[in-house]
Parts: structure tokens; C-alpha cells; sequence
């Protein structure tokens, strides 16, 4: 029997085609994404669905999508899907991460020209009949500082066409090697530097813990006055209300946004203020996009439904059916590892070693791989998956390289990851035993062995008697209950690590009384998404 997909949000002809030319059987109800109930009661008849923003993919949707397999989302954003209700189910969720990049780039271009004129302003008042000529004047382009927030795919593209532009641009990434911004053509900055610099400011980055209110009010106010600011990443990355005291007091002499903290935006701090073009999240409506990511979506989804091929999957690696059995505990394994380096590294990435020893060398090592990079990667950009994560790495500049050996310890295979930054070099280490789950083997050098949860507490501190008691008296304290208690050291006297695989999180208030021992260097929360 053909595999069938349902469409219920609005692709083109041409998209549907490529389903049925792979004989894929083709439910188009473009329609249907607006209807819950409906939805919900026919989507157990269907092998894949395929969407864009309208249909919400929610748990209960996923609870009655017996036969589902796989969702395809016809552009990056996932925001609309469950994907931990779907990774649970085993369904895969797939976008296109890279068909909005130019038209996104090119919309924030064009907001930064009407801010920088104040053509919407303009254009009203002349179509009203007056000619308020002196009122608009605007100034220049060319030779003026552009900052950009997110040097990667669309942040490197919008960098691209300022510099054709004439303008001179700095960018804060703090995944951006020096070297991969020489190339870009642009100055590698912090974002204090950035924000004393920059006549415009761009961002584009994606909205998690860290970069959520990158722009608040103490950054705003950090800002070189007059500076204006464009946002067609996300809404969330400024504090609207904050820019808008800044605009109304002047420091801010102007704004274009295509997102909002609440969308649909029918309200905004922002609305009615002078000098501020409002958007309703056209970064991605072009014609050319919208029909790229639409072709894309359907054939990576009928490349999985016929062939068992997976591509730009969000919760799944691109591996073939016949690795995943072996390969999946690994794949695992490979972005716990990255996870635990990406949270422990705050400095720019120059330089990524994966060494792959024993039987993981004879694996797919590069599905592994790309599991690596994307846990690194995932604590700063959310929505990487295992087929974008190795294309941010190159972009970025930094050097990659697998070393495969045969087996030399203990273990009949393991992978150690090792990042190195411009002031240090991190490394950890780990395998995965016979009931499937990774461990921790090595960190720094150290060796231990240390299962893995969801919430994990690592520590680094000068071996020092009573450093266990210190611990667990303060973490019991405050009422977090250790499930597991790992410890490490280089030799007496000489650095030690502590890991801790705890209940639940633990809050900073925790974590600076034990930061308040001066034996302890650094007392990190971890993060994994365990099974």
C-alpha cells in the first residue's frame, strides 16, 4: 500500500507533484490545518503530514496520529509542532532550514532602508495630499556602522549585502571564529563594543535562555545614541518596552520590526511611535520562498516515506534504517557529550577534535558527528538539527576533525570530544554500556564513570579534604536529593571535578553557595534530553 500524506496548510501544485511522482498518495486540504477537531479526527489515516505555520501539531493532535511517521514543516520554525510528544511517539519532525535565508536577509535590509528614510511615514503623509519635504529627512547608508547580533546563515548573508552597501560592519557570535570573520569581511566584536559602536543594529539569532531580552533595557541604554534596530529573527530578543522609552526619550532614533514578543501582534509598546516600521512576520513571504521550502519539505519527506532516508530531521539523525538499531544509543551518547561541552564553553570555538576509538570508529561516524555538533551547538542556537549543525560549524570558520583508532583501553569503543577555544581546551569522554544509556568516562583528563540525567550539576575545585561533605550538606540543605555522585581527580592536592546527576534543577541561589567555597572554581547547571 502507497504511503499517504496529508497537506493541510497551502503548498503549490508543483509540491504536491513531487509527492505523487514518488508514489506517494496526496490528501491536499490546505484548509484543514484551522480546524482542530477536524484535524484530530481524520489524521490517523495518514503516514505523513506535511504543514507550514497554521496547523499546530499539539500532543493531543500526536495522541490521535496512530500511523503517523513523519511531519514535515515547510520552513525553520518548529514552534508550531510538539516535538517532544512526537519524538516520543517515534514520529519524526523534518523542516527546511535553509529556503527563507535570502528573503529573510533581504527583508531586513529593506526595513533597515525604511527606518534609515522613513519611507512609510512618508509615503502616508504625501498620500494624503501634503508635502511635508523638510519633515522626513533621513540619513545615509553608506558608511555607516552595521552591528549584527548572529553571524550565521541569515546574519552572513545580511552582513554580505551591507558591505555592498558600502557600510562597515561588526558582528557579536560567540561562535564566530576571527578567522571565519576575515573572510566575511567583518570585524569579530563583543556585544558591550557592538552596542557603543553600531549606527544600526540587525539581529539574528534564535530566541533562547541567552538571548532572550539581548536587547533590554541595560544593553539599550549601553547604545550609541541615535542607533536604530531591526529585528526580523525573533520576537523576545528586545524588550519592546524598554526600546520604546528609548525611542520616545530619543536615544533611539528609530526601529523596524518584522517580530513581536506576542503574535499576532494586535498590540505592541512600539505601535504609533515615530520612526518605527511594523511588519506582521513577512521575513519569509516571497514567492521564491515560500515555493522553495514547499519543494524541499516534499521531497525529504518523500524520500523518508519511500526510502527510508531521513534529511534536515529535527529529533532524528540522517542515517539509513539498517544503522539505526546500532547506531541510535551512540547517537545518543555523541550529543550528550556536545551538550555538556556547548554548556561549559562560553568562549569563541576555534578549533573541534571527536576521536572515535574501538568499534565507534567502524560506525556511521559522521551521523555521530553531526549528533556532536548539534548538542554543542544547541545551548545557543535551539533549533539546530544533526544535518544544519555541521554547515553552522563550517561557516563559523572553526576546524573540524575525526581521528578513528583502534580499540586501546578498556573499553571495546568510546568517543572523547575535544574543543578548543582561543584561552583553553575542554575535553570529555564517554561510551554507552549494555543496557543502552551513555556514561561519562573522562572529563578533563580525569577518569570517572558517571551516568546521565536530565539534570546534572558539574563542579571543578582544588582537591581539598571535606570537599564531599561541603557538597551534599549544601545541596541537602536546600532540599535537592542526589541521584548520583561522581568525583574525579588529577592527583592529591591538584585539580578535581564533581559530577552530580540531581532530581531537578538547581537554582542560582544553590549554585553560588557553593561557588562561596574557595576551593571551587566553577560550579556549572547541566541540561540533557534523556530518553
Amino acid at each position: 500500500m502507497a504511503p499517504r500524506v496529508l497537506v493541510s496548510d497551502e503548498l503549490s501544485e508543483t509540491a504536491v507533484q513531487i509527492f505523487r511522482d514518488h508514489g506517494v498518495e496526496v490528501d491536499f486540504q490546505p484548509k484543514l490545518g484551522k480546524d482542530k477537531e477536524k484535524l484530530a479526527e481524520i489524521i490517523g489515516n495518514y503516514d505523513g503530514l506535511a504543514i507550514r505555520s497554521a496547523t499546530k501539531v499539539t500532543e493531543k493532535l500526536i495522541a490521535a496520529a496512530t500511523n503517523l511517521k513523519v511531519v514535515g514543516r515547510a520552513g525553520i520554525g518548529v514552534d508550531n509542532v510538539d516535538i517532544p510528544a512526537a519524538s516520543r511517539r517515534g514520529i519524526i519532525v523534518m523542516n527546511t532550514p535553509f529556503g527563507n535565508s535570502i528573503t529573510t536577509a533581504e527583508h531586513a535590509i529593506a526595513l533597515m532602508f525604511a527606518v534609515a528614510r522613513q519611507l512609510p511615514a512618508a509615503d502616508g503623509s504625501t498620500q494624503a495630499g501634503k508635502w511635508e519635504k523638510s519633515k522626513f529627512m533621513g540619513v545615509e547608508i553608506t558608511g555607516k556602522v552595521l552591528g549584527v547580533i548572529g553571524a550565521g546563515n541569515i546574519g552572513s548573508i545580511v552582513c554580505a549585502r551591507a558591505i555592498g552597501l558600502k557600510m562597515h560592519v561588526i558582528a557579536y557570535d560567540p561562535f564566530l571564529s576571527k578567522e571565519r570573520a576575515e573572510e566575511m569581511g567583518v570585524a569579530k566584536v563583543e556585544l558591550d563594543e557592538l552596542l557603543a559602536q553600531a549606527d544600526f543594529i540587525s539581529l539574528h539569532v534564535p530566541l533562547t535562555d541567552k538571548t532572550r531580552s539581548i536587547l533590554n533595557a541595560e544593553a539599550i541604554a549601553k547604545a550609541k545614541p541615535g542607533v536604530r534596530i531591526i529585528n526580523c529573527a525573533r520576537g523576545g530578543l528586545v524588550d519592546e518596552k524598554a526600546l520604546a522609552e528609548a525611542i520616545k526619550s530619543g536615544h533611539v532614533a528609530g526601529a523596524g520590526f518584522d517580530v513581536f514578543e506576542v503574535e499576532p501582534a494586535t498590540d505592541s509598546p512600539l505601535f504609533g511611535l515615530p520612526n518605527v516600521v511594523c511588519t506582521p512576520h513577512l521575513g519569509a513571504s516571497t514567492t521564491e520562498a515560500q515555493e522553495n521550502v514547499a519543494l524541499q519539505v516534499a521531497e525529504q519527506m518523500s524520500e523518508y516515506l519511500v526510502k527510508g532516508a531521513v534529511t534536515n530531521a529535527i529529533n532524528m539523525p540522517s542515517i539509513t534504517a539498517e544503522e539505526a538499531p546500532m547506531l541510535k544509543p551512540f547517537i545518543r551518547l555523541a550529543d550528550v557529550l556536545g551538550a555538556f561541552v556547548g554548556q561549559v564553553t562560553e568562549s569563541a570555538i576555534k578549533e573541534i577534535e571527536i576521536l572515535y576509538d574501538g568499534s565507534t570508529a567502524a560506525m556511521n561516524t559522521k551521523a555521530l558527528t553531526s549528533a556532536a555538533l548539534a548538542g554543542l551547538i544547541r545551548p545557543q542556537v535551539a533549533d539546530v538539527n544533526m544535518v544544519s549543525a555541521p554547515v553552522m560549524i563550517k561557516e563559523k570558520g572553526v576546524i573540524l576533525s575525526e581521528v578513528k583508532r583502534d580499540k586501546t583501553g578498556v573499553f571495546d569503543g568510546y568517543i572523547k570530544l575535544t574543543v578548543k577555544t582561543a584561552n583553553q581546551t575542554r575535553s570529555v569522554a564517554g561510551t554507552v554500556f549494555s543496557d543502552g544509556k551513555p556514561r561519562f568516562i573522562q572529563i578533563k583528563g580525569i577518569n570517572l564513570d558517571a551516568d546521565v540525567g536530565a539534570h546534572m550539576v558539574y563542579l571543578t575545585n582544588t582537591d581539598v579534604p571535606g570537599m564531599i561533605g561541603f557538597i551534599g550538606s549544601t545541596l541537602g540543605d536546600a532540599g535537592v536529593n542526589i541521584a548520583n555522585f561522581q568525583l574525579g581527580r588529577e592527583k592529591q592536592g591538584g585539580d578535581a571535578i564533581a559530577l552530580l546527576y540531581v532530581d531537578g534543577p538547581v537554582s542560582e541561589t544553590v549554585l553560588d553557595r557553593l561557588r562561596a567555597n574557595e576551593a571551587i572554581r566553577q560550579a556549572k547547571p547541566l541540561v540533557f534530553n534523556i530518553d
